[in-house]
């Protein structure tokens, strides 16, 4: 399916160096922002001698993922607005987060395989008429929560009535998933998987976590349970030791990412673990391209972004970061391509993807680096 691929250089996250943070910081938080990230109390930064410090928060804009999860959920109510899966994360910080509802809201990856299973897929096989009932208690249950809020909102001042308002929308948004219909797509079915138990988190798992959650992200989607889905290999910084491909020093990925260009050893070793990512991915295109949907397959259907924190790993550049579309989203994007955008800031890719998830906006994040969507990427 290498003519389903598009190949981006000279694409550069402009605003992750108008931001605070360090390199992976603001690699994480801005790329599929396009926003600064917020000054907060997290972590201090740099020099943290007295009268020096400078604190640094969470990102500062909502993700593309997320947008597009708000808006298609204005026409299209699924089980879930939106998916997200993580593979070894193991850490709440700005480093490990890379998709926000909001400003300041970083989302949490689901990362226990065995739980997402049971969360997805538990109803495929029920009987309709028992889920309703199920359904049902659930709802009134809710009723019961919302009447509660209600009554207790007269009580509270301006500020905490803006976060019980938006707790009060988070439930409403429960209420509408439990009457989805168990209705599901044609190519839907519980995935047949190899489930790492209670070791998922163990590194020598890190294949089969990582398996298990591209099957069942993948099935999710050919079950329309979601629209929007993503998947974070382990976080910035990582410590995983990829034991299963031929290494030469045996150090943990970031380890391995200081090394010197001139240093053999660690490029042979860097060379074997982007190899596996690579087949990583293939192997999730592989599946999504496997599966009919009408005349096209689910690939087809959809648009895949692959992309790292960073352009380079021992200088922390976050300029030509390496981006791969993968599949033409019902035809807008001209699949089969390499291209080289010489420096174009990466918002307009940002752009370019609302604008093919038919949710089109003008800019997104900061203005001044997202005018308008990439030229040559639509057919």
């Amino acid at each position: 399916f290498s003519d389903k691929l598009i190949f981006l250089d000279g694409v550069d996250p402009d605003v992750a160096y108008d931001s605070i943070g360090d390199g992976h910081q603001t690699g994480m938080a801005c790329v599929l922002s396009n926003a600064e990230i917020l000054p907060g109390p997290l972590l201090c930064e740099g020099s943290c001698a007295a009268g020096q410090e400078q604190y640094i928060g969470w990102g500062g804009g909502q993700t593309v993922d997320q947008y597009l999860a708000d808006e298609i959920a204005k026409d299209v109510v699924t089980k879930f607005k939106s998916l997200e899966l993580g593979v070894q994360v193991k850490s709440s910080s700005v480093w490990s987060r890379m998709s926000y509802s909001a400003p300041d809201q970083p989302v949490p990856p689901r990362e226990d395989p065995n739980q997402n299973f049971a969360d997805f897929f538990s109803d495929i096989d029920s009987d309709p008429f028992a889920l309703q009932l199920i359904q049902r208690r659930r709802k009134s249950v809710l009723d019961a929560v919302m009447e509660s809020h209600t009554a207790f909102q007269n009580r509270l001042g301006y500020d905490d009535k803006q976060k019980l308002d938006r707790h009060l929308q988070s439930i409403r948004d429960l209420e509408r998933r439990l009457e989805v219909t168990t209705n599901f797509g044609e190519a839907c079915t519980s995935p047949d998987l190899a489930l790492p138990g209670g070791s998922f988190q163990q590194n020598d798992m890190y294949p089969v976590t990582g398996k298990a959650q591209m099957d069942m992200l993948v099935m999710a989607l050919a079950c329309d349970l979601t629209r929007v889905a993503s998947l974070q290999w382990s976080r910035s910084v990582s410590s995983v030791r990829f034991d299963w491909v031929p290494q030469v020093l045996d150090e943990g990925h970031h380890g391995l990412s200081h090394y010197d260009d001139s240093d053999g050893s660690a490029k042979a070793d860097l060379l074997e673990i982007n190899k596996w990512y690579s087949e990583q991915f293939a192997y999730l295109l592989g599946m999504m391209n496997s599966i009919q949907e009408g005349d096209n397959t689910l690939l087809d259907n959809t648009v895949v972004v692959w992309v790292n924190e960073l352009g380079k790993g021992n200088s922390h550049t976050r300029r030509d970061i390496p981006f791969l579309l993968a599949g033409g989203c019902q035809g807008y994007f001209n699949t089969g391509q390499h291209i080289d955008f010489g420096g174009e800031p990466h918002g307009k890719l940002l752009v370019s993807l609302t604008h093919a998830m038919g949710k089109p906006t003008n800019t997104f994040g900061v203005p001044q680096y997202s005018q308008g969507p990439l030229s040559g990427l639509n057919t």
